[in-house]
């Protein structure tokens, strides 16, 4: 499987809301980093970031655009999440994975943290 595909797939159990499967994506020595938020180092930390997000009743990755060079996999997305409690959040994504070994070694993506916290509050 080329690396394009793993993430493809990556974003498939996000959809799917299997987030055991996204976990399992992921090296036992990621980093994760949401640009602006703190970092996450480790499979622990992620898996605990992916837990946070049972309480959504469907999320849905748009794959706006992806490309591949080498290890690296760039993704152009809009995600979006609906939550149990009606939340709604839905915010333009440009993401950064690093693959070794089919796993993500690497994963930065890049938001607007004002966009993302408008919508998490319920602010317009």
């Amino acid at each position: 499987m080329n690396n394009k595909d793993l993430i493809k797939d990556f974003i498939e159990a996000w959809n799917n809301l299997d987030l055991e499967k996204v976990v399992n994506f992921f090296a036992e020595d990621i980093f994760y980093h949401n640009i602006p938020m703190e970092p996450l180092n480790g499979k622990s930390e992620a898996s605990a970031f992916v837990d946070g997000l049972k309480d959504c009743d469907s999320i849905n990755w748009e794959l706006i655009a992806i490309a591949e060079e080498g290890n690296k996999v760039l993704t152009e997305r809009l995600d979006n999440f609906n939550f149990k409690d009606g939340r709604k959040i839905s915010i333009p994504v440009m993401g950064t994975f690093e693959i070794e070994n089919n796993k993500i070694k690497k994963w930065r993506d890049y938001f607007d943290l004002e966009t993302f916290q408008k919508q998490m509050t319920g602010q317009s």
